[in-house]
């Protein structure tokens, strides 16, 4: 981990990767720290997130959000130190959230920054995960979309990251039945040991539908999907009448160049969505809930504190690590949340 107060390092879009990105699609430059204008409120990244959305954002396929342009700094949510203020409500040293990306330093209007105040401040990282946007993601997706009942079975892939483990927790905490898909056996009893489910079932092993049919006896009520793929092939015939499907992503298709292996999976939801009665509804968390943010940080903020919430950060060291880290996130490697150190804590 490298960072000095003279010089910004930037790693920025050197190509858009066709497939799966390598590490040749970034490129790390070194500029000046920007100067900052009324208003204004120069940070220093302490901790960057890395998240699956960030591949849509290196492609300039239509999306629900304007691509990084090549040459330009990979986005991505922070937080950091004030280093310097020209607005009333920042001071040197303050913890703040924003969204300065792939940089050692960067600028941003005082009204784009939210304070990290209280508790959180003493671990801010949690901002960017557990109490951040995974967090506010699982919350309003498996709540609003999924409304789970208790004694129903909520079923969830990716269950060791952070927003299927957190899916996982607040299903419990209403009283239901858990199941996780997750790869690998390390990652399956951590979900139950740590995170409470009530059982965990490994991707990578073979007959994940046999295996998935036999944890769900009566059948699947709730499906937070996130991954698609094969998980979603075994989870579809398990489906209830009347099962809700929140849908906030679909990473095992990312990477993809081509239609995915498979059955006609269209035919197949169109088919079972009419005559079981289901929802399945996408959502865009800051889009479709950024108005509910209050509501998640109170209750979020009071789970954790008694308790009742637990998480687990995937921290790599250095800003030079990160196109390795997002990489390796990808595929699957990582195991909890994926933040990257890019600098010391204190001032």
């Amino acid at each position: 981990m490298s960072q000095n107060n003279s010089v910004n390092r930037q790693l920025v879009l050197a190509s858009r990767p066709k497939g799966a990105p390598i590490a040749d699609n970034f490129r790390l430059e070194k500029g000046a720290i920007p100067p900052i204008e009324n208003g204004q409120v120069l940070l220093r990244c302490v901790y960057l997130s890395l998240d699956p959305y960030m591949r849509g954002r290196m492609s300039d396929a239509p999306s629900y959000a304007a691509p990084v342009q090549i040459d330009d700094v990979m986005t991505g949510g922070v937080v950091s130190r004030v280093v310097d203020s020209k607005h009333a409500d920042f001071k040197p040293g303050d913890w703040v959230l924003g969204m300065g990306g792939w940089q050692d330093y960067s600028v941003a209007e005082g009204k784009a920054l939210r304070k990290l105040e209280g508790n959180i401040a003493k671990h801010p990282s949690l901002a960017l995960g557990v109490l951040g946007m995974p967090g506010f993601t699982a919350y309003m997706g498996l709540l609003d979309i999924g409304e789970p009942k208790a004694g129903e079975t909520v079923v969830v892939a990716a269950a060791t990251g952070p927003v299927g483990s957190l899916v996982g927790q607040i299903a419990k905490l209403k009283g239901c039945r858990v199941i996780g898909i997750a790869g690998g056996d390390e990652k399956c009893r951590y979900a139950k040991e740590h995170f409470g489910f009530d059982e965990c079932l490994d991707h990578r092993a073979p007959e994940l539908e046999k295996r998935l049919a036999k944890a769900c006896p009566d059948g699947i009520d709730v499906y937070f999907e996130n991954v698609g793929g094969a998980v979603f092939d075994a989870v579809l015939p398990l489906l209830n009448t009347k099962a809700r499907i929140p849908v906030c992503g679909l990473v095992s298709q990312y990477n993809a160049t081509s239609l995915p292996e498979g059955p006609d999976r269209l035919s197949l939801l169109q088919g079972t969505i009419l005559r079981k009665r289901m929802r399945m509804q996408g959502f865009i968390i800051f889009d479709d809930y950024g108005h509910r943010y209050p509501e998640f940080a109170k209750q979020m903020g009071e789970w954790f504190e008694a308790g009742k919430i637990n998480f687990r950060e995937d921290i790599t060291d250095g800003l030079e690590n990160a196109p390795a880290a997002f990489i390796g996130l990808l595929e699957g490697k990582n195991f909890g949340k994926v933040v990257v150190r890019v600098g010391k804590d204190d001032l």
